[in-house]
């Protein structure tokens, strides 16, 4: 179990660091010294990411060497500009506004249509739930692929959950990584759980509980990935999409598709949006979806996620009033950790640009305040220092309690490295039926 979180730190700073120069153009037949020296390089970064979990500025280094200290100097010294926790922002409906505004702005989130028509691709009962598998298309890409997963003979409008799935350096996958809906799992969804989730589908767990759940692919993951018969011959590494289910393709791939995410975002800059920017424009259109349904009470929604996941619900919890609680899961901390620290092991698809002047990370989760808010992180995630997610849970509990709603914040700390397990996902799961049930 080790080895598999070791290796997701891996494909992270796989992903981050985009490998080298040219190697798109590489691909990914890498032999002899190219291998060797690649595994050499994830292994420096993994020993990096797991020493000590505290901030490397303690000792005088830093991720960008001397300059380390310069540029986290560039926001440190003041509180940013739209920081509820200041002296000017005194009233909190305005300093909410005020602030999503400016956050909107700094997401460059594209227009992608009103709501889409759903197709009910099949319908069937599995695992004490009755499962419905959808898509829908949006006006670019490929058809999003969607599961609801809900109880079994339950009747009337129920509270509903919008599941996010994670990242784990597996684009392949996305809805599969956190449900089940046949005693027939991919294998390595079957390690994907046991390793992240205790050997559960929590999404699953929480529809027993008497919700509707709804989780569907991430862009750019599964039924949104980028195919490589859609990219230049040159740039696909001798790689074809045929016999797509088999393992090693689809390790193959995913390794390919950490080489790629540093050329998804440039071109995501030069198209004039951001990578979250994409993510929230397409998670909303996911809860436009859920709150429309028949069985949805829409003003009892929650949201929740591990890792990348945790990184949607912050995004989504902080812009949208229709979540009602929200549960980030093992993505929890500040701006500096990833300029000084951690921006080595995650992913282009975290950063928006010019927005750390404005607000802190934790702050885009803290515009949601006063509204019921858990945040769960572990206490030896390599991904994070414990300084500065020890300092995330700090500043929201400053912004909660200046809006008068400290009790309805929680931050827990869980022994282990980067995962959802059974414990805290029964922690995430009392705190929706505490505000989504009463």
């Amino acid at each position: 179990m080790q080895k598999k979180r070791r290796n997701f730190i891996k494909m992270s700073a796989l992903a981050g660091l985009g490998i080298a120069e040219g190697g798109l153009l590489k691909g990914l037949a890498l032999t002899g010294s190219d291998d060797a020296g690649l595994q050499s390089s994830l292994l420096n970064h993994e020993s990096m990411a797991e020493q000590n979990h505290s901030s490397f500025d303690a000792a005088g280094v830093s991720l960008i060497g001397a300059y380390g200290s310069w540029a986290a100097g560039l926001t440190e010294k003041q509180l940013p500009s739209f920081s509820y926790r200041g002296d000017k922002w005194k009233d909190l409906s305005g300093w909410r506004k005020a602030a999503k505004e400016r956050l909107l702005d700094r997401l460059a989130v594209p227009e992608i249509g009103g709501l889409p028509v759903v197709n009910v691709k099949k319908r069937y009962e599995y695992d004490g739930l009755q499962i419905e598998e959808l898509s829908w298309q949006l006006p670019y890409g490929n058809a999003t692929d969607a599961i609801v997963l809900k109880p079994l003979n339950r009747k009337g409008r129920l509270p509903a959950i919008l599941a996010f799935h994670d990242h784990g350096g597996n684009k392949y996958f996305g809805t599969r990584k956190i449900i089940r809906t046949s005693d027939r799992q991919h294998e390595l969804m079957v390690e994907h759980q046991i390793e992240y989730y205790e050997g559960r589908a929590w999404a699953n767990e929480i529809a027993k509980r008497g919700y509707v759940v709804l989780v569907s692919d991430a862009f750019p993951f599964a039924s949104r990935r980028v195919l490589l018969k859609d990219v230049p011959a040159h740039l696909r590494g001798g790689l074809n999409d045929d016999n797509p289910e088999l393992s090693k393709n689809i390790k193959a791939y995913n390794k390919w598709a950490a080489e790629h995410e540093h050329v998804m975002a440039k071109s995501l800059f030069s198209a004039g949006t951001t990578w979250p920017g994409v993510f929230f424009a397409e998670d909303r259109k996911a809860l436009d979806i859920l709150c429309a349904r028949e069985d949805v009470d829409a003003n009892r929604v929650g949201c929740a996620g591990l890792s990348g996941g945790g990184m949607r619900t912050v995004f989504m919890a902080g812009i949208d009033e229709r979540i009602k609680c929200a549960v980030p899961v093992g993505f929890m901390t500040t701006w500096k950790d990833f300029l000084l620290n951690k921006s080595f092991t995650h992913t282009w698809m975290t950063y928006v640009p010019v927005l750390p002047n404005e607000l802190d990370f934790p702050e885009i989760l803290g515009l949601r305040v006063p509204k019921p808010t858990l945040v769960l992180n572990d206490i030896d995630d390599g991904l994070y220092t414990m300084p500065e997610m020890t300092r995330a849970d700090e500043i929201l509990q400053q912004v909660f309690k200046k809006a008068g709603a400290a009790d309805q914040y929680k931050c827990s700390f869980y022994p282990g490295i980067h995962k959802f397990d059974r414990a805290m996902q029964e922690e995430a799961f009392d705190w929706f039926d505490r505000w989504l049930k009463s």
